[in-house]
């Protein structure tokens, strides 16, 4: 009795594991890449977080003047293949956490040499690493969007929509 009962509880947490294992992530892994001028490659790789009913800036981050991942588990990393310029302002080539700060629409664009990272609670460690910092104004989306998601154009146009938010800047390659 003891050996089926001890097989039983085995094949439920098997079932378990395997059930666990096909569920979708809540927030997705996804990546958006372009080439932009002078043949940079420009890649954003996070995770997408979905709104779900929640109030943005008041139980779902942003929240102001707090830091932000700008997606959801890991810190979002923001590569280039070449230097450029954000917002008229140099960053070196390679990969960056990307970290945001809004504060009433205007946002803190962070770009941090430690990429490889998990939220932005270890931000506060890392912050002497910082690579760049920019401000830009925020707007309002075109539409609401649930889940994160990041735009790249072909002329450099990087762009953060979530929920009623939309956030650009520009990177010059």
């Amino acid at each position: 009795m003891k050996q089926v009962l001890c097989m039983l509880t085995c094949l439920v947490m098997l079932a378990t594991v395997a059930v666990a294992q096909n569920k979708k992530p809540a927030s997705p892994l996804d990546s958006v890449s372009a080439t932009i001028s002078k043949g940079t490659a420009v890649k954003i790789v996070y995770s997408r977080p979905s709104v779900k009913g929640r109030t943005i800036g008041k139980d779902l981050e942003p929240l102001p003047g707090k830091i932000w991942r700008a997606g959801a588990n890991k810190a979002t990393v923001f590569e280039v293949s070449k230097a450029v310029k954000v917002e008229g302002q140099p960053l070196a080539a390679g990969k960056y956490a990307f970290f945001v700060i809004e504060n009433n629409d205007e946002w803190t664009l962070i770009f941090n040499k430690v990429w490889d990272t998990f939220g932005a609670f270890q931000y506060e460690k890392n912050k002497g690493e910082d690579a760049l910092q920019v401000k830009v104004k925020g707007g309002k989306a075109p539409g609401f969007t649930e889940t994160l998601t990041y735009t790249i154009n072909k002329e450099g146009k990087v762009t953060l929509l979530w929920g009623d938010h939309a956030v650009s800047f520009t990177v010059k390659g």
